[in-house]
């Protein structure tokens, strides 16, 4: 005999199939708070505005006759703010830092310094055209020092279409997967329109959103064409175009 569904599942059921048929967007739905919706869309304001410092700074980091670069952890940070405020209209110093959004955006911000601080080899040593310390790297341990620090609270993931994930640590789970497929994909999704929706991830009830990232002319030179050139971090391109849909920052808010 099949166990009777607990009511958690129950709800989440329901959940699933309003999402279904409609519940998408930047705004709260069904059984989303305002404050689940406000703290999934600073973190992912804030990893971009920290991957952005890279960018930024990628061809100075790279020059092999420069060694200090004064790119300190408190330089990026202060960078990524101003990234941050000026993006969202938002000073990020100013959030609550008793409440939830505040905690997890300012662990966030210190692993920001934290992961600036722990290259600063890389990114000094003189001699060597291409650190690799490129914005995807750097979003990768910017995730995974968040998850060790917020990982009872809160993860934060990059992933993508399978057919585009170079790291098979990102690739997407089953919710990112039906989000991308059914939604992201679809030639009438709103551009830049996130997703969210109450869902499970790794056994626990979660809110989970979903912001899509997309192709830039600065990408192509890494995952644009030929396709399967051999790019300069040894992976093959992808054939990518500009405004094509290259990522999706998944972020996991724990029940």
């Amino acid at each position: 005999m099949k166990a009777p569904m607990s009511p958690w599942r129950r709800r989440a059921a329901s959940l699933a199939l309003a999402a279904a048929v409609g519940l998408a967007g930047a705004g709260a739905g069904l059984g989303q708070s305002d404050e689940d919706v406000a703290t999934a869309k600073s973190l992912a304001a804030m990893l971009r505005a920290g991957r952005a410092v890279v960018s930024s700074h990628q061809t100075e980091i790279n020059d092999p006759n420069r060694g200090d670069k004064g790119l300190t952890g408190d330089e990026a940070v202060a960078e990524a703010k101003a990234g941050y405020k000026a993006a969202t209209g938002e000073d990020p110093d100013a959030v609550d830092p008793s409440s939830k959004r505040g905690r997890l955006l300012k662990a966030q911000m210190d692993v920001i310094k934290e992961v600036f601080d722990a290259n600063q080899a890389t990114i000094n040593a003189k001699g060597i055209d291409f650190k690799g310390f490129i914005p995807a790297v750097f979003g990768r341990l910017v995730n995974e020092a968040f998850s060790r620090r917020a990982g009872a609270e809160a993860e934060v993931k990059v992933t993508a279409p399978p057919d585009l994930v170079r790291n098979l640590k990102a690739q997407p789970d089953g919710w990112e997967r039906q989000v991308i497929a059914d939604r992201f994909l679809k030639p009438d999704w709103p551009k830049g329109r996130e997703f969210s929706a109450l869902a499970e991830a790794n056994g626990r009830p979660a809110f989970r959103a979903a912001s899509p990232e997309y192709y830039a002319s600065s990408c192509l030179a890494c995952h644009g064409g030929p396709k399967g050139d051999i790019d300069v971090t040894g992976y093959p391109k992808e054939g990518g175009a500009e405004g094509d849909l290259g990522g999706v920052i998944s972020i996991i808010l724990y029940r």
